[in-house]
């Protein structure tokens, strides 16, 4: 090897290790960044030695489309388990005191104390007092519940107007990856940057990849809507303003197309719009159904019959009645009604009414009384009152819970409901995130800064850059000595 050539190799070596610890260095000062991809200098031999020709992103496409997967399938799942648990604080604690199934036992309690002693105008007051408190329970449940909705739908919006930015965020970063690419520039950083905001698209809305020409990237969601394709498309939503167990929410629009709210507890639905969707179109909808079976059930329980042998006024609503006023039918849901129901002020001693028309009847008139003598120990109908908790209905099969039950068990049934939903939604909820964290942790080691390694081969460096160095300094002594020797 001539000493022109040993000086060039060394001249190359020194080069490379100064391009290699470069890259190393910023691989080091981005070792906490998540959104950071390692990247390693690519060397190619050449009539000198070694050169760095280009640095290489570390990468694995299958992790990365799983992991997208599991974000989304995470994010629309905890979106759905605190929807849910929101649901559920409505009724109190983990013991549910302020549901209507505990109310409604507490007010059984005090009727068949009222029964045992009928003639205790105290206990008919408490017997009020308890149903106005069930009454009340039932009109803020089904006001919460709707508030939830209104919430959601909020959410929807948010999420919708955030989604566009990200579209928007993402295009520029497409398009610089798409242009560095053609231009044959290192498009490392604008990688990172667009898988950033990948990753937050993802927890929004589900979203399969297509990697086209030049890095281009397609994006569709998991129902075959285009999100981003070469632009964004078009994501709309218009909110609600209020909303009642009648009103309906309104769609969320990807390209012109709806997007459908997730299913089931372990929920389908990948993405917090799904779920939002489903917490408002679905499970909320759903409790107030069920509650308005309850009020229903209350209303018709507690409802006046004509005495006359034989009857022929038709039953009207007695110790509970609504804002319609009228008689229900047996079976059949009232939208709304738990929203509205309230005991009848003619048993309301502040509103100038008798609480022992509870016992004799006669709220709506002379034809529905009971106990026309007054007798003082008459319990017949406060017995009646009793076993009608015990008593099997009809029920709309609409609230999701059968066409047939007593009045207690529907309630509790509607509070089981609740509770297995929540619980099924925890567990999927702790499934899924532990699969996203197994998953990003080994897209982590297979793409992530390892600080041990990059250390190990900054040594590695070091010895190289020490033997470029001799090998300069040998070829120095030898060009001395030649000069010397020449005079």
């Amino acid at each position: 090897m001539s000493l022109t050539s040993a000086i060039r190799t060394a001249q190359s070596a020194l080069s490379n290790n100064s391009t290699q610890t470069s890259v190393i260095s910023r691989n080091i000062s981005n070792a906490n960044n998540p959104d950071y991809n390692r990247r390693s200098a690519i060397l190619a031999s050449t009539s000198f030695g070694a050169t760095v020709v280009t640095t290489e992103r570390s990468q694995n496409q299958a992790l990365f489309r799983q992991g997208l997967q599991g974000t989304a399938a995470a994010a629309g799942q905890q979106t759905l388990l605190t929807g849910l648990e929101r649901l559920k604080s409505i009724f109190g604690g983990n013991d549910y005191e302020s549901s209507p199934a505990y109310l409604m036992a507490t007010f059984r309690d005090t009727l068949s104390t009222f029964a045992v002693k009928p003639s205790e105008a105290t206990l008919a007051e408490t017997a009020i007092a308890d149903a106005n408190q069930l009454a009340a329970g039932l009109r803020n449940a089904s006001k919460e519940i709707q508030a939830t909705r209104l919430d959601a739908d909020r959410q929807i919006a948010l999420d919708v107007e955030k989604l566009n930015g990200l579209l928007a965020d993402f295009k520029k970063a497409n398009d610089a990856v798409v242009g560095g690419t053609r231009a044959g520039r290192d498009v490392n950083q604008d990688l990172d940057e667009r898988d950033r905001i990948l990753k937050k698209i993802v927890e929004i809305v589900p979203v399969s990849t297509n990697t086209r020409d030049f890095n281009d990237l397609a994006l569709y969601t998991a129902g075959g809507l285009t999100l981003f394709e070469t632009s964004p498309r078009s994501v709309t939503f218009t909110s609600t303003a209020g909303f009642g167990a009648s009103v309906t929410g309104n769609s969320v629009f990807i390209d012109g197309q709806p997007l459908e709210p997730g299913q089931g507890a372990a929920t389908s639905g990948q993405g917090s719009l799904q779920a939002h969707l489903q917490v408002r179109d679905q499970y909320a909808p759903q409790l107030q159904s069920q509650l308005d079976e309850v009020a229903r059930g209350l209303i018709m329980a507690f409802a006046e019959t004509d005495q006359s042998a034989p009857p022929t006024l038709p039953d009207q609503p007695g110790l509970f009645t609504w804002a319609g006023g009228t008689m229900l039918t047996s079976g059949t849901l009232e939208p709304g009604l738990a929203s509205s129901i309230m005991v009848n002020p003619a048993l309301v001693t502040a509103s100038g009414g008798n609480p022992m028309l509870l016992r004799d009847g006669g709220i709506n008139g002379a034809a529905y009384v009971a106990n026309p003598a007054g007798n003082a120990s008459f319990s017949d109908r406060l017995d009646g009152y009793v076993q009608t908790f015990d008593a099997d209905m009809a029920f709309d099969g609409a609230a999701g819970l059968g066409t047939s039950a007593t009045l207690s068990g529907f309630a509790a049934d509607s509070l089981g409901w609740l509770e297995q939903n929540r619980s099924d939604a925890a567990i999927a909820s702790e499934t899924k995130d532990a699969f996203v964290f197994r998953t990003m942790e080994a897209y982590s080691n297979l793409t992530g800064v390892s600080i041990d390694e990059e250390m190990s081969i900054l040594l590695e460096l070091e010895q190289s850059y020490k033997a470029s160095a001799r090998i300069i300094s040998a070829v120095d002594e030898m060009l001395q000595a030649l000069l010397a020797a020449a005079g």
